[in-house]
């Protein structure tokens, strides 16, 4: 590979009981958002442990810079000195100590002001200076996360790796905290790895995507390449709750396809409620989403998932016509 920052070549890593990460070469470029994804067990965090100097692989290498990241056999405390990780967990808060002393023992004590100005900044850069005087125990689960990751910056790390950080964080702390990682990242030229299940937080803060499957990476690109795009029905299913239909199914919603499966995005079928053309689709459920709805709709034994901007357009019992924009075939 040409790329000589963080890579992985053809590594293996496989566990008694299974999974594991099976002959993987993937190269991580400086400056950017990578997201890992894939179903349970497919080895994500494995992965990212690996990456890390967590744990060794049995075959292939590690390698940061052109050189072997070693592990923990090697190593008296494990993880490449260039790094942080960060995962859902609190183990490493002190969680009776305020914020600014959380983030502010990592840094020497030989230069106070530069420490102080070290931890100033990284409390501004994840909009948490106005917590710096509380308590993490007092703070809630997205605040409490924001501290472990200022923690993880405040040494300057070259690369950021992220184990599901914000699964357990609230939907307003979760916005507001990938918006502050971005800017990070934009600001200051770090590298990020991380790993999530949520479709959402990999399409809007991902540069470049790896979509990973019984241990092995089946696609790579970007985010909305990938979405648009994907290869497989797989990482469909991971990126969206999208229709699938056998090809009976298809040639019934009027398709006609040559393949064995047809995929659609609820976002590629849209509902039309004119007159003029016989309404064969009942809406058999009206699911309200906010500033949208989805809708469930069935006919001739198919049931089609599909998004209506208008929310209150269709109620259940109503009949509609639908429009099919797009699909995929597999």
């Amino acid at each position: 590979m040409a790329n000589l920052f963080l890579q992985a070549l053809s590594v293996s890593k496989t566990f008694a009981g299974g999974g594991g990460i099976k002959n993987t070469s993937i190269a991580i470029q400086p400056g950017e958002i990578t997201a890992i994804i894939g179903a349970s067990g497919s080895g994500k965090s494995t992965l990212l442990s690996l990456l890390f100097g967590l744990q060794s692989p049995d075959s292939g290498e590690i390698q940061f810079k052109g050189e072997r990241i070693w592990g923990p056999e090697e190593k008296l405390i494990p993880g490449h000195n260039a790094m942080k990780m960060v995962t859902q967990a609190e183990d490493d808060l002190n969680l009776f100590a305020k914020v600014w002393d959380n983030v502010s023992v990592l840094l020497p004590n030989t230069n106070v002001q530069a420490k102080n100005e070290k931890t100033e900044l990284v409390l501004k850069q994840l909009n948490m200076l106005h917590l710096a005087d509380h308590r993490v125990a007092d703070l809630s689960g997205g605040e409490k996360q924001r501290v472990a990751i200022a923690r993880a910056l405040v040494t300057q790390p070259e690369v950021l790796l992220l184990d599901e950080p914000f699964n357990q964080v609230d939907t307003s702390f979760r916005n507001g905290l990938q918006d502050d990682i971005r800017q990070i990242v934009k600001d200051t030229g770090l590298t990020v790895v991380m790993v999530s299940h949520d479709p959402g937080e990999v399409l809007s803060m991902a540069d470049t995507l790896l979509v990973l499957k019984d241990g092995q990476i089946i696609e790579e690109g970007h985010p909305k390449k990938i979405y648009n795009d994907p290869q497989y029905l797989y990482t469909a299913q991971l990126l969206n709750n999208c229709n699938v239909l056998t090809a009976d199914e298809a040639r019934r919603c009027g398709i006609k396809a040559n393949k064995e499966l047809v995929m659609l995005y609820p976002e590629w079928i849209e509902a039309k409620a004119g007159w003029w053309r016989r309404k064969r689709w009942m809406v058999k459920q009206a699911l309200f989403k906010g500033f949208y709805e989805e809708l469930l709709l069935e006919n001739n034994g198919v049931t089609l998932r599909i998004l209506n901007g208008h929310p209150g357009r269709y109620i259940e019992g109503n009949k509609a016509n639908l429009r099919i924009g797009r699909f995929l075939e597999y």
